[in-house]
C-alpha cells in the first residue's frame, strides 16, 4: 500500500478512536451553524438565497481555530512521543510522512463541510440560488483550509509543545488573513501590492462571489506546497 495512503489511514483512525475527530466536528457545525442561522447577521437577516454568511464566519472563525486545533498535534506529538524517529526509520520518506499527514487532515476538514450541505439545501427552498457560486464557495473553503493545515503542520514541526504548535499556526494564520491586509490597504506602492496580494481573504472572497480565477488557485496550491515543503525541511533538518 503506499506510504502517503497508509499514513493517511493510520491519523485517520487516530482521530476517530478518540474524541479528538468527534470534538473539532461537533464544535465546527455549531459554531458555523449559530453564526449562519442565528446570529444577527445571518441568512434571514440578510434575506438573499446565498450562503455568503457561512462561508465568510467559516473563514474568519470557525476554520481559523478549528484547523491549529487539529493539526497542533500531528508533527509535535510524534516528536514528543519519539515516534517520528521511528517512523522515519521505515521505508518512509520525510515528504511521505508530511503528505500522509495533511491528507488525514483534510479529508477530516472535508467530512466536516460535506456535513454542511444541508445549508445548501435548505438555502435551494429558500430563493433562487446561484449554485456556481455556492459551488465556488465550497471550493474556495477547501483551497484556503488545506493552506491553513499546511501552515498547521509546518508550525507543528518547529516544537515538540502542542500548544506552542496551536499558537504559532495561529499567528501565521493570522499574519495571512489580517496583518497583511491591513498593510497592504494602508500602504501604497510596490510593497503594499505584495502585501495585499499575500492577503488570504482577497483570494478567498474573490471565489465564494463565485469567480474562480487561475491566480486565486494558484496562490492557495502555492501556500500550501511551500508550507508543506517547509514541515519536510525542517524534519530532515532535526533528524
Amino acid at each position: 500500500m503506499n506510504p502517503v495512503w497508509t499514513i493517511a489511514k493510520r491519523e485517520l483512525g487516530s482521530f476517530f478512536d478518540s474524541l479528538v475527530a468527534y470534538l473539532l466536528l461537533v464544535a465546527f457545525l455549531a459554531f458555523s451553524g449559530i453564526m449562519t442561522w442565528l446570529a444577527g447577521n445571518d441568512i434571514f437577516y440578510r434575506g438573499q438565497a446565498d450562503l455568503l454568511v457561512f462561508f465568510y464566519n467559516a473563514a474568519y472563525y470557525s476554520l481559523f481555530l478549528f484547523i491549529p486545533a487539529l493539526t497542533m498535534r500531528m508533527m509535535a506529538e510524534e516528536k514528543r512521543a519519539g515516534t517520528i524517529e521511528l517512523l522515519l526509520t521505515k521505508s518512509i520518506s520525510n515528504r511521505q510522512l508530511v503528505v500522509g499527514k495533511f491528507v488525514a487532515c483534510f479529508l477530516l476538514l472535508a467530512i466536516g463541510i460535506l456535513f454542511t450541505l444541508p445549508y445548501y439545501i435548505t438555502v435551494s427552498y429558500l430563493g433562487e440560488v446561484d449554485h456556481g457560486a455556492i459551488l465556488c464557495g465550497y471550493c474556495g473553503l477547501l483551497l484556503m483550509s488545506a493552506a491553513y493545515i499546511a501552515i498547521g503542520l509546518f508550525a507543528s514541526s518547529l516544537t515538540g509543545n502542542q500548544i506552542v504548535a496551536f499558537l504559532v499556526s495561529l499567528v501565521i494564520g493570522g499574519l495571512f488573513f489580517w496583518i497583511f491586509r491591513f498593510i497592504g490597504s494602508y500602504g501604497s506602492g510596490f510593497f503594499a501590492s505584495v502585501f495585499t496580494y499575500l492577503d488570504f481573504f482577497g483570494h478567498y472572497e474573490s471565489i465564494v462571489r463565485g469567480v474562480l480565477d487561475s491566480k486565486d488557485l494558484v496562490f492557495f496550491l502555492s501556500v500550501t506546497a511551500l508550507a508543506l515543503l517547509l514541515a519536510e525541511l525542517q524534519i530532515a533538518r532535526r533528524g
